[in-house]
């Protein structure tokens, strides 16, 4: 019995830290266009405003943006051929563990066979970013990349690089790896 709860843990935090690290990733993107024809981009002000976060967070996340489309050989242009807009959500999270195991003391109650009964209560915050690349000459949106995630208020600037990266890595379409 204990070498199953071991197993148990063990599994438990394996899941627990695999999902907090990755970022899911979904892209979407118009047919239609022509991506080979976007070399440059800007900053969406109007759109970026709309985003609810705190300001740092928003610098973050466009120096972020900023550093993987100059990567992908894009210039930063006051005539883009791409705005650049984020919008963000986020959620609470509880979690509820509880070690009994059914009937007699091994769950809810006290008994003498199974003395160790706890129940332990967290929360964690999910996030999604959405990032959306709008045709500037039609002010159509052509590419939104979503990545969605636990967030951490520990290496929180890595945390803004990693889910940007994820996103990112799906512009333009077609190019993935």
């Amino acid at each position: 019995m204990k070498n199953l709860f071991t197993i148990t843990s063990l599994l438990l935090l394996f899941v627990v830290t695999t999902s907090c690290s990755s970022v899911r990733v979904a892209t979407d993107y118009d047919k239609q266009a022509n991506f080979n024809d976007f070399k440059t981009f800007a900053f969406y002000k109007t759109g970026i405003d709309k985003a609810e976060i705190n300001d740092l967070d928003k610098r973050r996340i466009l120096r972020a943006i900023e550093t993987e489309l100059l990567a992908k050989g894009f210039t930063k242009s006051e005539n883009p051929d791409l705005l650049v807009s984020i919008f963000t959500k986020s959620r609470e999270k509880v979690n509820v563990y509880n070690n009994g195991y059914g009937r007699y003391g091994y769950g809810w109650g006290w008994s003498p066979w199974y003395w160790n009964n706890y129940n332990t209560v967290t929360t964690s915050t999910e996030g999604i970013l959405y990032i959306d690349l709008i045709d500037a000459s039609k002010k159509e949106l052509v590419w939104q990349g979503q990545g969605t995630g636990y967030l951490s208020q520990n290496k929180k600037e890595e945390r803004i690089q990693e889910f940007v990266a994820k996103i990112m890595e799906k512009y333009p379409p077609g190019l993935q790896q």
